[in-house]
C-alpha cells in the first residue's frame, strides 16, 4: 500500500509542478501565430500569469486587420482535464451589430475531459443570457436564450421554437 501512496504522491507533485511551471504567455503567443495565419489577431494591453491561469486586459480583437472588438478582460483557467475561459465585457463595433451582440457583458466557456467532444458554454448581455454548447465533432453550436433582452439587431440570426428563442450554426 506504501508503494501505491508513493506512487500516486509522484504523479499529483509532477502533474502540479507542470501546472505550476507550464509556460502560459508562450503558450498564448503560440495561440497568436495559429490565428495570425487565419488573419485573427489579438491586441492586449497587459498580460498577467498566475499559478494555474492567464489574464490579458485592455484586448482588442482585430479581423483581416480591421478592429471589431474591444475586450476588457479575458480569463484562462487550466487544470488540464478542466479549462474554463471568461471574457468580460466585450463592446463589439457597430458594423457587427446585426451579426452579434452589441454588447457582451460575459462569455464563459468550459472544456472537462471527462466529455472531450462538447465545450459547455454561457453568457450574458445586452441580448439577455444565453447557456449552450459548442459540439466538436458535430461541428455545431447551440445556444438557448434562457432570458431574452434586446434581441432586435440580432433577431435575423436567431430562430424559435416552443421552447423560446436559439442560435444555431455549423462551422
Amino acid at each position: 500500500m506504501q508503494v501505491v501512496k508513493k506512487i500516486v504522491l509522484i504523479l499529483f507533485t509532477a502533474w502540479l509542478g507542470f501546472l505550476i511551471f507550464m509556460p502560459k504567455v508562450s503558450l498564448y503567443n503560440t495561440l497568436q501565430e495559429h490565428l495570425a495565419k487565419k488573419e485573427i489577431m489579438l491586441n492586449e494591453e497587459h498580460i498577467d500569469e498566475g499559478l494555474f491561469s492567464l489574464t490579458l486586459t485592455g484586448v482588442s480583437l482585430y479581423m483581416k486587420g480591421i478592429n471589431i472588438a474591444h475586450i476588457e478582460k479575458i480569463d484562462i483557467f487550466t487544470l488540464l482535464f478542466y479549462t474554463r475561459i471568461e471574457i468580460e465585457n466585450m463592446v463589439v463595433d457597430e458594423v457587427l451589430h446585426r451579426r452579434v451582440p452589441e454588447h457582451i457583458e460575459q462569455i464563459k466557456a468550459t472544456y472537462m475531459l471527462v466529455d472531450p467532444k462538447v465545450i459547455s458554454v454561457q453568457s450574458s448581455g445586452s441580448f439577455g443570457v444565453a447557456k449552450g454548447e459548442i459540439k466538436l465533432k458535430e461541428k455545431k453550436v447551440h445556444l438557448d436564450l434562457v432570458k431574452v433582452g434586446k434581441i432586435e439587431k440580432i433577431q435575423s440570426i436567431l430562430q424559435k421554437d416552443k421552447r423560446g428563442w436559439y442560435y444555431e450554426k455549423n462551422f
